[in-house]
């Protein structure tokens, strides 16, 4: 286990890095692009997020420049990660959601998000352009999210995350309103799980702690280990020797840290902590090892990928091809690991458009191989997703693709100049005479040795005077001795000198490997103990001696294996080497052979020919039939054992020859009938082709409106789907805005009840917009009123200026008050204040008016109470003084108290009433005083009067105090102080 740990660990290390990677931030990105109804997507998303996960959450819409985006504050109810909308060259940091603003192309660059506008007219792809760049900056921290929408927008985008070792996600299609972009990204086989969007978060967190925490916690429980422990070297062996059973392709010729960083990546997608543990995956999960056997061959190019290299092999290659071929003669290229095609109809778009700028058009023909058979299917069928669109001109994609559903498929004329085949570039045989080779992106996966193999197969291909394109980190080699260098940034050179070598081309992998296993076996399984070469010795002696020649031959036709002496009924041709029948079998025997294959194949069934005859080399017939055996589907292939039976000769001896006939009168006459009625025959078919031809003529004026019409359509219905989407995103934030703006209508209406306060607004026009229910008090207003004008309506109030008030707010933007008189002597404050509408320049007002008539009446109340000449005050049942008139505030000044600390309201009356000094009367006095005060204040008595002495410095006084209780809700009492001492000092008079 430590040494596979080693392994692992060191195809880490040997990862290639570009040098602008991003310090500034050492976290995970997750990029997550949306389009039509994305909104409950990315909802669902985030509120299954775990908001400290230590990654950074980037978000791609697809938006409109024209409206202002909510998408920060309607995300933002659903995770309590920040959600910020992005500035130029903002930071990335952990923990925190970024959103891409209306009308901008996204990149990250050195940590940064960086903002550039969006092209108005052409087609923008902008998940496409982050996935790209944050593939390029963050290699394996990279994660890509694919959610709801239409298009194909982020699926280019997912193959570069993909070849940077990143982690993709899908929603499923099924959860998605939109399953546009999903689908198209998971038909790329990229996709490494499909989730709903709630699920997806706890997939993104597994993920991450997969490879952030040590290894001994990191990997989950590992499934069972094979019957037999293997090492890790052997198991990675062993993992090798599966693939090239399954295609053919032998990976021990592919760099070592190219092959463990995909099978690393992989194992990290599936939780498996072992390279035994995924040898035994793959061999019970057959579709496991094709993605695998995917994944290691890198299938990533692109329409033009490095445009600057392509101008530089149109100025330096192709013109100068076109220019030195003569009518009739044929421009031959060959194009090596194509993956799926875009490079191949690059070279073609090319020549296609150099023969028009040179008047001449020489046959072209390019022939498109790869090793993945998949990559040949898709590059057969000349579709492409809309996003290609962003590598493409509009001139290129209107002259050579037509649009068809959410597809741009290659138009059939340069289709037809394509041969696309499966061919293994270090294993089987090369073409010749090539005028250009091209091999770009393919040799880097390559060890040195196979790299130099490659390129001696590529040399040998060219004719002299040929040309040779590789990629930007390849090079020569050895072969730079044979070659001029044209472009040495583009990697561009041409050949000088031919190389003739002794190339097998029909060698086997399978043989090959074979070979290198008696060198290097695989460990040892029980009841291995025969020699397996042996066992091969005895099957090559049984099938020279019982077995008839065969031919183990594909879907297309080709073979692919040979079994006995099959040399007798082979024909070499001149021209390109090819492995197809019909290139190597003898003329009678290519349409019984084709028939027979195809029958096979239709009907899986034995078929055998009829009795054929065939010259050998002394020019004597041999009697044989062609018998047919389909094998089946083995590795995601169909197989047929095409073989010759050989006949016995037959023999003269006994057997009368052929009947010999004269040809008599009757035979010419019948055959004079038969001449005549074929003249006439043909003349009626001249005048059938002329009507015919016509008639074609007509159609194809007519097609070439409809496609005009046609390329018309399309174009529109582009726009119309770009702004459907954009217009479903502001859909769902205008959607989830009004709920908000709902609830907040109705918090509005709740507390304009509660406030009790007459309020109406109205419009710059005077159209009433809404009014609360006291306001029906003070306008005849119903619900049905809305929009007619407030001076329509009459009111309650003595206030004829209302109106004029009004319209003053709305000019001037001043507030105004005013107090106005309504019925049964209320009074009104009316407020009147303007406002304007946010995002427009329309204006409002809105005017309350407020009951201030308790207001009035408490402070005519203080009047009437200041008027008297007692001193008076007004107690809550505590004994806490609530108010008093003016006389209680003059005496407490001049006795005492002249800040009013004790004698003002708040301040509690019993401690006003303490006695200021010891005397006995006094004690006594303040004694009664408050044993009476509590009993009216608790309902004991229903009065309470005191008579007591006050005497100042300079004078006797004498008061009686009155307490009155304040009946109904609320209680407390009425206490007066009233001076009688005047009073006092008469009475010994009138006694």
């Amino acid at each position: 286990m430590a040494r596979n740990r080693s392994i692992v660990k060191k195809a880490g290390e040997q990862r290639t890095r570009t040098g602008n990677e991003a310090a500034e931030f050492a976290g995970y990105v997750v990029a997550v692009g949306a389009s039509a109804g994305g909104l409950d997507a990315l909802e669902r998303l985030f509120q299954g997020l775990d908001t400290d996960s230590g990654a950074a959450f980037v978000v791609i819409q697809h938006l409109s420049p024209d409206h202002k985006s909510m998408m920060a504050n309607l995300l933002g109810r659903h995770t309590s990660m920040p959600v910020v909308m992005v500035e130029d060259e903002m930071a990335l940091e952990a923990n925190r959601a970024y959103l891409i603003p209306p009308g901008s192309i996204m990149r990250v660059a050195q940590g940064r998000l960086r903002l550039t506008p969006k092209n108005p007219r052409g087609l923008t792809l902008p998940i496409d352009v982050f996935f790209s760049s944050l593939a390029e900056q963050y290699g394996a921290r990279s994660i890509g999210i694919i959610l709801s929408g239409t298009g194909s927008d982020g699926t280019r985008g997912a193959a570069a995350i993909n070849e940077a070792g990143g982690f993709l996600l899908a929603q499923d299609p099924e959860s998605a309103k939109f399953d546009g972009m999903p689908r198209s990204a998971i038909a790329t086989g990229w996709i490494d799980a499909v989730l709903p969007p709630e699920e997806l978060g706890s997939r993104i967190f597994a993920h991450i702690q997969n490879f952030s925490q040590p290894e001994e916690t990191a990997r989950p429980a590992e499934p069972p280990k094979p019957p037999m422990a293997l090492t890790p070297e052997e198991a990675l062996f062993g993992i090798q020797h599966l693939l090239l059973q399954i295609g053919g392709v032998d990976f021990e010729d592919y760099k070592p840290a190219t092959i463990l960083r995909r099978i690393e990546r992989r194992m990290q997608v599936r939780h498996i902590g072992s390279l035994e543990a995924y040898f035994g995956l793959l061999g019970e999960d057959r579709g496991e090892a094709v993605t695998l056997r995917r994944e290691l061959l890198i299938p990533v190019t692109s329409f033009f990928r490095d445009p600057e290299a392509f101008d530089s092999l149109e100025q330096l290659a192709v013109d100068p091809i076109v220019t030195a071929k003569q009518a009739g003669d044929s421009v031959r290229v060959w194009v090596a690991g194509v993956s799926t095609g875009e490079e191949a109809y690059s070279v073609a778009m090319l020549f296609a458009e150099a023969f028009e700028r040179s008047r001449r058009w020489p046959h072209l023909k390019i022939f498109a191989t790869d090793v993945e058979q998949q990559n040949i299917d898709t590059a057969s069928a000349g579709a492409y997703p809309e996003s290609m669109a962003a590598e493409v001109s509009p001139e290129r994609l209107e002259r050579f693709f037509v649009k068809r559903g959410n597809q741009f498929v290659v138009k059939p004329e340069l289709r037809q100049s394509i041969v696309f085949a499966r061919h293994n570039l270090l294993a089987d045989p090369p073409f010749t005479k090539m005028d250009l080779a091209i091999c770009r992106n393919t040799l880097i996966y390559f060890k040195n040795n196979a790299q130099e193999r490659a390129l001696r197969r590529l040399q040998y291909a060219l004719a002299p005077g040929g040309f040779l394109f590789l990629g930007s980190s390849e090079s020569l080699g050895g072969a730079h001795r044979d070659f001029t260098c044209l472009s040495s940034r583009h990697k561009l050179f041409k050949v000088l000198r031919p190389v003739a070598l002794p190339i097998a081309g029909s060698e086997n992998p399978l043989s090959a490997y074979n070979l290198r296993t008696k060198k290097r076996p695989l460990p040892p399984h029980k009841g291995a103990g025969i020699d397996s070469a042996a066992i091969e010795a005895s099957v090559a002696s049984l099938m020279r001696t019982y077995v008839p020649p065969a031919l183990l031959v594909n879907t297309r036709h080709e073979m692919v294996h040979l079994f006995g002496n099959i040399q007798p009924y082979l024909r070499l041709r001149e021209g390109g080497a090819s492995l197809e029948l019909s290139r190597v079998l003898p003329d009678n025997l290519v349409p019984v052979a084709s028939a027979l294959l195809y029958k096979a194949n239709k009907e899986n069934s034995v078929l055998v020919s009829d009795t054929l005859l065939l010259r050998n080399a002394e020019d004597s017939p041999e009697p044989l039939r062609l018998s047919a055996r389909p094998l089946g589907e083995i590795g995601g292939e169909r197989f047929v054992l095409l073989a010759f039976e050989a006949l016995p000769a037959i023999s003269g001896s006994g057997e009368s020859g052929p009947e010999m006939i004269n040809v008599g009168a009757t035979a010419t006459e019948r055959i004079d009938i038969l001449e005549r009625e074929l003249a006439a025959t043909r003349e009626s078919l001249q005048a059938t082709i002329e009507e015919l031809e016509t008639a074609n003529e007509e159609l194809q004026a007519t097609n070439e409106e409809l496609m005009a019409s046609n390329e018309e359509l399309q174009s529109s219905n582009e726009e119309l789907q770009s702004v459907n989407e954009e217009l479903n995103t502001v859909n769902a934030e205008n959607q989830e805005k009004i709920e908000i703006l709902n609830r907040m209508n109705a918090d509005l209406d709740s507390m304009a009840k509660a406030a009790s306060i007459a309020t109406v607004f109205v419009d710059q026009d005077l159209h009433l917009t809404r009014f609360s229910p006291d306001a029906v008090h003070i306008f005849k207003l119903r619900d049905t009123d809305i929009g007619r004008r407030l001076d329509d309506f009459a009111h309650t109030l003595d206030y004829p200026d209302l109106i004029e008030d009004l319209t003053r707010t709305l000019t001037s933007g001043h507030m105004i008050e005013r107090e106005a008189t309504g019925p049964r002597g209320k009074v009104y404050l009316a407020r009147m204040l303007p406002y304007t509408v946010p995002s427009s320049n329309r204006k409002g007002a809105v005017a309350t008016f407020v009951d201030v008539t308790s207001f009035y009446d408490a402070e005519r109340l203080q009047t009437v109470l200041d008027a008297l000449a007692e001193h008076i005050a007004v107690l809550d049942p505590e004994g806490t003084i609530l108010m008093v008139n003016a006389a209680w505030r003059r005496f407490a000044q001049e006795n005492g108290d002249p800040l009013l600390r004790h004698s003002a309201p708040g301040a509690n009356y019993f401690a006003a009433c303490q006695p200021r000094t010891g005397a006995p009367d006094d004690l006594r006095s303040a004694s009664q005083a408050e044993q009476g005060l509590r009993a009216v204040l608790s309902g004991q008595q229903p009065a309470f009067s005191l008579e007591y002495p006050c005497h100042s410095p300079t004078e006797p006084r004498w008061f009686v105090m009155h307490a009155t209780p304040i009946p109904g809700r609320g209680g407390g009492a009425v206490v007066s102080h009233v001076n009688v001492t005047v009073w006092k000092q008469q009475e010994p008079q009138s006694s």
